[in-house]
C-alpha cells in the first residue's frame, strides 16, 4: 500500500494554470492527495483540488480570453487597491457556494499574510472564498481582506511555496511541492536582459529574485520530498490567456517527476 502525498502549490499568477497539468497527472497516475496547500493562485487550485473541481479551474483557465480577464477586475480606487476582488469571489461563488474550509474531504490550508505583523496564515477553517481572497490579495492590486480580526494580504509575501503548511496539515506525508516562479534563469533569458532595463523591468525582475530566494531558502530550511519547479516564468505571471502552453509545461514537468514521486509514496513517511 503506497503512502498519500501532501501538495503544496505556490503562487505565480497567471503561471498558476501549470498547476492543472501537474494535479491531472497525479489524478491520471492515481497518486493519492492526502492534504493541499496553497498560496495565491495556488490556493484557488488547492481548493479546486480538495473539493475535487479541478474541472472548474481548467475550464476558467481553457475560457480566458483578453475579455474575460479584465471583467474580472473591478476598480476599488481608496481602498489600499486598485482592485477589489469582487468578481473574482462571485464567479468562485457560483461554483463552491458556502463552502467551508474544514467541510472539505481532505486537510486543506490556504496560506496568506497579516499585515500587521507580516506573520505567515494558514487558514484552515471557515468561509472558503474569503480564504481565497485573501490569499490572492497582493498588495496594491487587490485589496486586504478583514479575516477573523486580521488584516491579511497574499501569502506569496511569505511563502509562496507553502511546504510547512502541507507539511503540518498531515505531518509524517511526503510533500510534493510546485514552484512556478522558480525559473529566474529563463525569465531573463527571454526578456532579453543584456542590454537595457527600464526601470519597470528593473522593479519587475528585483520582485521576482525576492520571490525566488525566499523559496529557495525555505526549500533548503525544510526540503519537500520531491520539488517540482515548472519551467514557465518566461511566459509572464501575467499569460493568462496562454493556458494550454501551461498546462502542458505543468504535464511535462509532472511526468519528469514521477519515479520520483512513486519512490516517495514508496518509501512511506517521510518529509
Amino acid at each position: 500500500m503506497t503512502t498519500p502525498v501532501a501538495l503544496a502549490l505556490g503562487g505565480g499568477a497567471a503561471l498558476g494554470w501549470a498547476h492543472i497539468g501537474v494535479i491531472r497527472v497525479l489524478q491520471q497516475e492515481g497518486i493519492e492527495i492526502g492534504a493541499v496547500a496553497g498560496t495565491s493562485i495556488g490556493a484557488i487550485a488547492a481548493l479546486c483540488v480538495a473539493a475535487g473541481r479541478v474541472d472548474v479551474l481548467e475550464d476558467i483557465a481553457l475560457g480566458a480570453t483578453h475579455r474575460r480577464v479584465l471583467a474580472y477586475l473591478d476598480p476599488a480606487l481608496g481602498t489600499g487597491a486598485w482592485f477589489g476582488g469582487r468578481r473574482i469571489a462571485r464567479e468562485l461563488t457560483q461554483h463552491f457556494g458556502r463552502l467551508r474550509l474544514e467541510d472539505l474531504p481532505i486537510p486543506t490550508a490556504l496560506v496568506a499574510t497579516d499585515l500587521h505583523s507580516a506573520e505567515e496564515v494558514r487558514l484552515r477553517a471557515g468561509p472558503a472564498i474569503s480564504a481565497v481572497q485573501a490569499s490572492i490579495a497582493l498588495p496594491g492590486v487587490f485589496r486586504p481582506v478583514l479575516r477573523d480580526g486580521r488584516l491579511l494580504i497574499d501569502g506569496g509575501m511569505v511563502a509562496n511555496v507553502p511546504i510547512g503548511a502541507a507539511r503540518a496539515l498531515r505531518p509524517g506525508l511526503p510533500v510534493v511541492a510546485v514552484d512556478v516562479m522558480g525559473d529566474y534563469a529563463g525569465y531573463i533569458q527571454a526578456s532579453g536582459e543584456a542590454g537595457r532595463r527600464s526601470a519597470l523591468g528593473t522593479i519587475r525582475a528585483g520582485f521576482l529574485m525576492m520571490t525566488v530566494q525566499q523559496t529557495r531558502q525555505a526549500v533548503a530550511l525544510h526540503p519537500p520530498r520531491v520539488l517540482i519547479t515548472v519551467p514557465v516564468l518566461h511566459l509572464g505571471t501575467g499569460a493568462f490567456t496562454r493556458a494550454e502552453e501551461l498546462i502542458r509545461l505543468g504535464r511535462e514537468a509532472a511526468l519528469a517527476a514521477l519515479p520520483d514521486i512513486v519512490a516517495a509514496q514508496k518509501a512511506g513517511s517521510c518529509p
